[in-house]
């Protein structure tokens, strides 16, 4: 998976300080990741747990170049929750994973440098 926005694109234009604190996006730790075989770009089903007070969640990810199956399961993750969920084929995806992308294009996991209890907000 190639994405557009590489390191070449100018800055987004400015907004205020509302406009980003209205993007809610948190930590969480993959619990169960599985193959995505029907998806039109390769990706993972990912289960990820978002704390007590917000549960588990799902979403589809295009990872699959960096990351195999098996080194998901545990890893801390961040997503965008308060997107509306997206019916991907027949999988309903409920919060957007982020990433950067490489220098190829393809998707490299945001995560922080020390575990974050899970839930935790992005400010």
């Amino acid at each position: 998976m190639h994405l557009e926005h590489l390191p070449d694109e100018p800055a987004a234009p400015t907004i205020d300080f509302d406009a980003f604190l209205a993007v809610d996006i948190r930590i969480g730790t993959v619990v169960a990741a599985e193959p995505f075989p029907e998806a039109r770009n390769p990706a993972f089903k990912l289960t990820i747990d978002f704390g007590p007070a917000i549960g588990r969640k799902r979403s589809s990810a295009q990872i699959t170049d960096h990351y195999p199956l098996e080194d998901l399961v545990g890893r801390q993750v961040a997503a965008v929750m308060n997107f509306p969920p997206r019916q991907i084929g027949k999988f309903m995806s409920e919060v957007l994973t982020v990433g950067f992308a490489d220098a190829a294009g393809a998707v490299v996991l945001f995560r922080p440098d020390r575990t974050v209890p899970d839930g935790s907000r992005l400010f």
